[in-house]
């Protein structure tokens, strides 16, 4: 019962404009009332970094399998002889999210590499490592089975988190220049050296939500703050809401369960003191997901040097609501 309630007050929440610092709570959070019941769900636990990275990989068709025997799907599209371009997807999406600056960087002479994340999309779902380490190791593996060299190495939302986190386990040398477009890092969850992130109920609360019916969660986040939907004005597409329903349920339940601890309780800092390369950082100023002060704004911080463009008034979802701003935005980058 507590449970239903939580989740039917997600749905509540999400219609409704909210303010920037309340939002997510809103649209995740209403569901955090069910982990009062530790009877009926695990709470999210802190992260611990066990990862014992093993060197190599194989590589057969568009998968590769990593180190621990993890399959990972990836597509090579463009040129194979123009410069990379690595892009890493967001929570509980897949490499399909990408499509529209995957499809523009290669008709304009880049290979886009995309890859769904293990335990997502297309890719195997193992039943441990869903976390930014093993996620961080999975793409340092497949960057070194297609040898790329010289990336453009960019990520949405969580991965953002993936590929700040590979920066800091694997260094910059395969990376030229790096992208971090509506990311997670710094860090999401509020902690006494964090006290503008997120409360941990907050994500307890995603969790319960997700084993009552993440089907019917992944609809509420679509339609309502993600593409900023809940907004007064705002025009809905139901085929944006489709696809990020489609690409979630595609995920391993319990991989996609698991990556909420890792997107929201990584603590990115350390890694983006190691950024040393060319930095782009995007952010809508109307992100309700990932909100732009205690991430972009945060990451600039961090790294000093990186150019920091803000979308005003833009949602979270900007591959898709601000896909020829951010095209062009990427392009530019990649190109200078």
């Amino acid at each position: 019962m507590i449970e239903a309630q939580a989740v039917s007050a997600t749905s509540a929440a999400v219609s409704t404009g909210l303010s920037r610092r309340t939002v997510l709570s809103a649209a995740f959070g209403a569901a955090a009332t069910a982990a009062a019941a530790p009877a009926v769900i695990r709470p999210a636990q802190a992260e611990t970094n066990n990862t014992t990275q093993t060197p190599g990989a194989t590589t057969m068709g568009s998968r590769i399998t990593t180190r621990d025997g993890v399959e990972i799907y990836y597509k090579d599209w463009g040129s194979k002889d123009g410069p990379v371009v690595v892009l890493s997807h967001g929570w509980p999406l897949s490499s399909d999210s990408w499509e529209a600056q995957a499809f523009h960087l290669a008709n304009n002479g880049f290979r886009v590499i995309t890859h769904d994340r293990r335990g997502h999309g297309r890719s195997s779902q193992p039943w441990d490592g869903n976390d930014m380490d093993h996620y961080a190791d999975d793409l340092a593996d497949l960057i070194n089975a297609l040898d790329l060299k010289d990336i453009f190495l960019a990520g949405f939302s969580t991965g953002g988190g993936e590929i700040t986190r590979y920066i800091g386990r694997h260094g910059t040398g395969r990376v030229a220049r790096a992208g971090l477009i509506s990311a997670v890092p710094p860090l999401m969850v509020k902690t006494d050296k964090n006290p503008g992130g997120l409360p941990k109920d907050v994500f307890d609360g995603l969790q319960a939500a997700s084993l009552k019916d993440r089907s019917k969660l992944y609809r509420d986040i679509a339609s309502g703050p993600f593409f900023g939907f809940n907004r007064p004005g705002a025009t809905t597409s139901q085929g944006m809401i489709d696809s990020f329903w489609l690409q979630g349920m595609m995920g391993g339940h319990k991989n996609t369960y698991d990556s909420i601890v890792a997107f929201s309780q990584t603590d990115f800092t350390e890694d983006l003191k190691r950024f040393d390369v060319p930095t782009l950082i995007i952010h809508g100023d109307d992100d309700q997901i990932v909100p732009i002060d205690a991430a972009a704004r945060a990451s600039k911080q961090l790294v000093p040097s990186a150019i920091l463009k803000v979308y005003p008034g833009a949602p979270h979802g900007i591959t898709d609501t601000h896909k020829d701003q951010l095209n062009a935005d990427l392009l530019e980058f990649a190109r200078s």
